[in-house]
């Protein structure tokens, strides 16, 4: 929000500097965000008039000049601006001064033999414009050594805060004069526009068909007027908050937009066809050409004004070309009407239309200042354009926004942290516009006024347009969530000034701080470590996809389908990571990238219910493993996804013995996605699940165009139990060197190494530490449907060294016990 020093002065009786202002905006919540103080940049340049122009003796382009500044002292300046004549007025600058639009400071010289004290500047070199075709030529009325600023009005600072989404009334100059007079920075003028009588019949009249939408629009017409450009005053102020002055009837509507926060429109009463303007929903196959040039479409959404041919205006937003005014206009009819913010915001966002206008209703306007606002455009549209009014006519009635609001004294320093006397507390509300209702030693009971849309309390409105959904429906419904008294405690506490309130440390919970990460968080963290080390490439994906593609990785119910999705082709909830990770690797597929290794940590969804989101680990490998010199490339398969698989669980401190392994992958998954001959799950027990792997369907990837193989995995991070806490104890470090030995057993092909893993580990648990598979070979020399498993075996003896008997006897349980748990035998 931007505003000039001399525009918040129409409003606010004071003498305060501009320091003093912009500390007190800042104190009051309104935050500076910048000021623009051309004044202060050009207060050396100073107005001149040419005393005498001669041709330049030793230059044809240049003029040597006598300037009078106005100190009694005639100047020489040396100057090549084609229109430097004799008796001409202009701005001069003198030396030390600082030229915007050239970057230079002035110094006294010579050009081409002729002494140059000054400098005749152009509009560009005052940094005001672009024309630099000659000097400024001022009118002679310009009074000599006046300093240019001041006479062309431009020593106005222009003010730039932020405004919070819930200060509506501070998108208007008043309103910030009103803050800053409660702030005891002066005092607010009052505002009381006298009544345009009209002087004949309206001739366009209103028909509301939402009323909920438009609860309240008024309008009135001026005949006789003429339009043109809009006088200086007008458009200086315009031109310093950043407005491009367009014609005196739309800068009329956009001063008010700034002045008292009304946004209003103009129509060219001759160009709306019919005698009535209609305030309905869009239609399908409606459009119109909108004021910015472009064409919008609206939508049953939508509340438009339209006249009995077509779509005029979206309402509250912004108009449309076809009944603008322009230089011909003769007539118009001034709307100013009262929107249901929600419907404005939504509008605005659905057609990504941004203006002044919605800016302000979406956040709320004065509802009862529709009258006033009225009269006040209607005489300044007669002042500047001429011409006659009509009656008012309108529509709907002023809504009950009327609502009492109360404050407990004691509730100022008890939750505001703040010593305010009472009588300081509640002339601060009086200030800013609240009525007191009733007092007594304990509270005060105001009437909130009509402008503070973000006060809630109770009384007739729960309604009042401009009141935020939310807080409506809670006061409506006498709801505890609604604070008004906390409302008020805020207004004294922000105009008293929010930084004279002292700060207070937070009590500290324990003197050692918690951990910055939960347990949850730490184990996704090292998951993702984990996986960046092997080689993964991390990826961050959205959780939803195209309900088509997701139908490929498992179930999608309508429960999980987005309503309102972000694109057409992301409109349901993931069942797995996985399927984002495959989507990621056919685009790079596509592109000549075949060998990947992609990773995420994100979440599957199987339902809407907590348990339904799951927490995953995945990751998806495709083409062939890095190349390396020592090892030869080959394609990916569902071991090396086992191997990510695992890698994770055993960084997340799962015991590896206590794992199995089931090639049942396609059941533990809805709609399984993997081969059914090459996956599987990895298992706690019989029951809990925490990892499945395998190679992707060759009908998946024939769907998504994932050529050559691609194999995947899951871990299911909440299923992996917590580690239990225990005291650390003295590290196990044996005194004796362990000893290995290998094992060759003769096997069922179908039969799992695990099982004989597991078997040879059980044999002897007090000296087997470690049981790993080292090798499997299956060929021509072993009986049909037998392959041969190579297990090493660390054995750890604590006491002392073990015999050769001893060891004999330890091989001899292990040959045992694996025999008799799969039927291997021992390879000869």
């Amino acid at each position: 929000m931007k505003f000039s020093l001399s525009w918040l002065k129409r409003h606010l009786e004071t003498e305060a500097p501009l320091e003093e202002i912009l500390g007190a905006l800042n104190s009051i919540g309104l935050e500076v965000e910048g000021v623009e103080d051309r004044g202060a940049a050009l207060a050396p340049f100073r107005i001149a008039r040419v005393v005498e122009a001669a041709q330049h003796p030793n230059a044809d382009r240049l003029r040597a000049l006598t300037v009078d500044d106005g100190s009694g002292t005639l100047l020489s300046v040396v100057c090549g601006a084609p229109n430097a004549r004799t008796g001409m007025k202009g701005v001069l600058g003198l030396p030390g001064a600082f030229v915007p639009g050239t970057g230079i400071t002035l110094k006294v010289g010579e050009i081409r033999g002729v002494k140059s004290e000054g400098m005749m500047c152009s509009t560009r070199e005052l940094g005001l414009g672009d024309d630099h075709e000659g000097i400024i030529d001022l009118p002679d009325d310009a009074p000599v050594g006046v300093p240019y600023v001041t006479w062309a009005g431009l020593d106005d600072p222009v003010v730039e805060i932020s405004i919070t989404p819930n200060r509506g009334d501070a998108l208007a100059i008043r309103g910030i004069a009103r803050d800053l007079a409660a702030a005891g920075l002066g005092t607010l003028k009052p505002f009381a526009p006298d009544k345009v009588p009209g002087v004949y019949p309206s001739p366009l009249r209103w028909v509301v068909e939402d009323a909920e939408a438009c609860p309240w629009v008024l309008g009135r017409a001026v005949r006789g007027l003429r339009n043109g450009a809009s006088p200086k005053w007008l458009q200086d102020r315009l031109v310093a908050i950043g407005q491009r002055p367009i014609n005196a009837l739309v800068d009329i509507t956009n001063f008010f937009t700034y002045d008292l926060g009304r946004p209003l429109h103009v129509f060219d009463a001759k160009k709306v066809t019919g005698d009535t303007l209609f305030l309905r929903h869009g239609r399908t196959g409606e459009s119109y050409l909108a004021l910015n040039g472009k064409q919008i479409a609206v939508t049953p959404e939508d509340l438009v004004i339209a006249d009995s041919a077509a779509v005029e205006s979206l309402a509250g937003i912004m108009g449309g070309e076809q009944s603008g005014s322009d230089e011909n206009t003769t007539e118009v009819f001034i709307e100013c009407a009262l929107f249901d913010p929600v419907r404005i915001a939504l509008s605005g966002r659905r057609h990504e239309l941004r203006s002044d206008a919605r800016q302000r209703f979406e956040r709320g306007i004065d509802p009862a200042l529709l009258p006033d606002a009225l009269e006040a455009a209607t005489a300044m549209v007669i002042e500047l354009c001429g011409g006659e009014a009509s009656e008012i006519t309108g529509a709907g009635a002023e809504p009950a926004w009327q609502r009492q609001a109360s404050l407990r004294f004691e509730r100022i320093a008890g939750l505001g942290g703040a010593d305010v006397a009472p009588d300081a507390a509640v002339g601060i509300l009086e200030r800013l516009g609240f009525g007191v209702v009733a007092r007594d030693a304990e509270k005060v009971t105001v009437s909130v006024p009509s402008w503070r849309n973000d006060v809630a309390g109770s009384g007739a409105l729960a309604q009042a347009p401009g009141l935020p959904a939310d807080r409506a429906r809670a006061a409506a419904e006498g709801c505890a969530a609604v604070e008004p008294e906390c409302d008020l405690l805020e207004e004294v506490l922000r105009i008293t000034g929010l930084n004279r309130i002292p700060p207070a440390s937070l009590p500290v919970s324990s003197p050692v701080p918690p951990p910055s990460l939960t347990p949850k968080q730490a184990r996704a963290a090292l998951a993702r470590r984990t996986l960046a080390a092997r080689g993964m490439l991390d990826c961050v994906s959205f959780g939803f996809l195209d309900h088509k593609v997701a139908a490929l990785f498992g179930d999608t119910p309508d429960a999980l389908r987005l309503e309102n999705p972000i694109a057409a082709d992301l409109d349901q909830m993931r069942p797995t990571a996985v399927a984002s990770l495959a989507l990621a690797a056919a685009r790079n597929i596509a592109r000549g990238y075949p060998d990947l290794a992609l990773s995420e940590l994100g979440a599957a969804y199987r339902g809407i219910a907590p348990e339904g989101q799951l927490a995953v680990a995945a990751g998806l490998r495709t083409g062939e493993t890095p190349r390396h010199w020592a090892v030869p490339a080959r394609a990916v398969d569902a071991m090396d996804a086992k191997g990510d698989a695992l890698a994770v669980l055993l960084a997340l401190g799962v015991p590896m013995a206590a794992l199995s392994v089931t090639a049942d992958a396609p059941e533990a998954v809805p709609m399984g996605f993997y081969h059914p001959g090459r996956s599987g799950v990895v298992r706690q027990g019989p029951r809990t699940v925490l990892a499945t792997f395998g190679e992707l369907h060759p009908k998946l990837r024939e769907a998504l165009s994932l050529t050559g193989p691609a194999v995947a995995f899951e871990v299911f991070l909440d299923a992996i139990p917590e580690p239990k806490r225990r005291k650390k104890s003295a590290p196990d470090l044996p005194a004796f060197q362990p000893l290995r030995r290998d094992f060759a057993f003769l096997v069922d092909a179908a039969v799992p190494a695990e099982n004989l893993a597991r078997a040879a580990r059980g044999a002897d648990r007090a000296l087997i530490t470690e049981v790993a598979l080292f090798d499997r070979y299956a060929g021509d020399r072993l009986p049909e449907g037998k392959v041969s498993l190579a297990l090493e075996v660390t054995l750890q003896p604590r006491e002392r060294s073990l015999t050769d008997a001893e060891i004999e006897a330890v091989a001899a349980k292990i040959v045992a016990a694996v025999g008799k748990a799969t039927g291997a035998t021992l390879r000869g």
